[in-house]
């Protein structure tokens, strides 16, 4: 157990670690999002998924499990286990350039400004 995390025991087994990105070719990095077992469902994972990495709801076509799972529903989403990876599929809509625009990490609204200053 990482000596930094402050979860008790009991909360860890509480919650579902995935990792999760967006598609893009150019930027290939996960981070790491937490759920609560008790409210798995797709638009949970959606909501939590889109306030981490800087996005809104309704630029996500579809949510996919790598390598190549489409989830579609919440018993797709309870059939989850830790640490996979999941990833993101933006709308093409060439005039909006929605896919285009990725936040940085200080304009995401869910941006840890103290983490950030952490040295290891």
């Amino acid at each position: 157990m990482d000596p930094s995390d402050n979860r008790k025991p009991n909360d860890i087994c509480l919650e579902l670690v995935l990792k999760v990105r967006i598609q893009n070719p150019k930027e290939n990095d996960f981070i790491e999002i937490e759920l609560k077992r008790q409210e798995l469902s797709y638009q949970n994972l959606l909501k939590v998924s889109c306030c981490e990495l800087g996005i809104n709801p309704e630029q996500v076509e579809k949510i996919r499990k790598l390598p190549n799972t489409l989830l579609r529903k919440d018993n797709d989403i309870r059939r989850l286990q830790d640490s996979q990876e999941v990833e993101l599929i933006l709308m093409k809509n060439g005039s909006s350039g929605l896919t285009e625009y990725i936040p940085s990490l200080t304009e995401r609204p869910c941006y840890n400004s103290k983490a950030a200053k952490m040295t290891y």
